[in-house]
């Protein structure tokens, strides 16, 4: 079948909506026809990371859409089924049966590739093979090919351009809180980067009742959309390093029990790091830096503990209900962050969300 998919033609290069060819679903596969598709920040750094070998690449991976076409082999899931789709999963190794989805053994080959595990490539443009499959789905287009795996079955009656952001970035900001650094009303947490997955984490802490929530930022627009969701927002324009780790002692009583890190910024880190309190915690969840500097005397002498995180070690089968519930109660109230874009207006939502106009860009297709 022809659709239409936003095509990156080489490393670096922009998103160009193009007209390619799709092979229907095989057995194992689900045919979803995108509803809305968020723009992640994954999607606009590995577009400069992936090798050149791995494009032309079609990339996308919060895909939310309506089920057109279902394998024989898939169940749970048929024609006509709004799905929130998200990463990929063997669901059988050692990993996957001990519940850590996140670290599944074939997670590279299920996500990064861009291509099925046997190599094959489902689109393709004027006979030429095109990379996709991106997280097991490759949604910046009209249609995807995705796995019962990844297909969370949803209301119809929700708005998927507001649920599509549920596959990645607001997945992994709320389970880095929920799954992994689990605060109580006695810790102090601090969020540096307050784009989509930093304000999900501060609206997933404010709602187990952290005793102190800081979000760290240099952008008013975004501070006060922190501040809306409960944390002390800090502006450190114009702050030196240690102003800075000054300050978020000031605000959380001598050091933070844990932090959160979403910038990638690798002197960042190092302030998160020399701002936490003796035994606490940083996950470092941004991508696009090659190593973070830490002050090594710092680290041992106050037993902190530096460490990452994938999909804030979230099973989305049952993450991505439990976010769709706390928001039904009003406990994750992230309705706001979202701009909607005509995905022909691609550009203009990449634009947007490089220069900090738009938090949480979603196209509409």
């Amino acid at each position: 079948m022809r659709t239409q998919a936003a095509v990156v033609e080489h490393q670096g290069g922009d998103f160009v909506l193009t007209e390619v060819e799709m092979e229907p679903p095989r057995e194992d596969e689900v045919l979803v026809r995108m509803v809305a598709t968020g723009l992640c920040h994954t999607d606009l750094t590995l577009r400069g990371f992936l090798p050149e070998e791995m494009f032309p690449t079609v990339l996308g991976h919060e895909g939310a859409g309506v089920v057109e076409a279902v394998g024989a082999a898939v169940g749970g899931i048929a024609v006509g089924d709004h799905v929130v789709m998200s990463f990929r999963s063997c669901r059988a190794c050692s990993r996957c049966t001990a519940g850590e989805v996140g670290y599944c053994e074939s997670s590279l080959l299920l996500n990064y590739m861009g291509m099925r595990m046997d190599g094959s490539t489902y689109l393709s443009r004027d006979g030429a093979p095109l990379f996709g499959s991106f997280f097991g789905q490759s949604s910046l287009a009209r249609h995807a090919l995705a796995y019962a795996d990844n297909c969370v079955v949803v209301d119809p009656a929700l708005d998927l351009a507001l649920l599509a952001p549920f596959g990645c970035g607001y997945q992994t900001g709320v389970g880095t809180v929920l799954n992994v650094l689990r605060p109580t009303p006695t810790d102090s947490l601090v969020v540096y980067g307050a784009g989509a997955v930093g304000l999900a984490a501060v609206a997933a802490a404010q709602s187990v009742g952290t005793g102190t929530l800081v979000a760290v930022d240099l952008q008013p627009s975004r501070l006060a959309e922190a501040e809306r969701l409960g944390a002390v927002p800090l502006d450190v324009t114009g702050l030196g390093a240690e102003e800075v780790v000054q300050a978020v002692r000031d605000l959380t009583a001598g050091g933070a029990s844990c932090a959160i890190d979403t910038t990638a910024v690798p002197s960042v880190v190092r302030q998160g790091m020399q701002a936490l309190a003796t035994r606490g915690t940083l996950v470092a969840l941004g991508l696009g830096a090659e190593e973070y500097p830490v002050d090594a005397t710092d680290l041992l002498q106050g037993g902190k503990r530096l460490m990452s995180s994938l999909e804030g070690d979230s099973d989305p089968q049952t993450m991505v209900p439990r976010m769709i519930e706390m928001r039904a109660h009003g406990l994750l109230d992230l309705d706001p962050l979202v701009a909607t874009y005509d995905a022909l207006d691609i550009g203009t939502a990449v634009a947007d969300v490089e220069a900090a106009r738009a938090i949480k860009p979603v196209l509409v297709w």
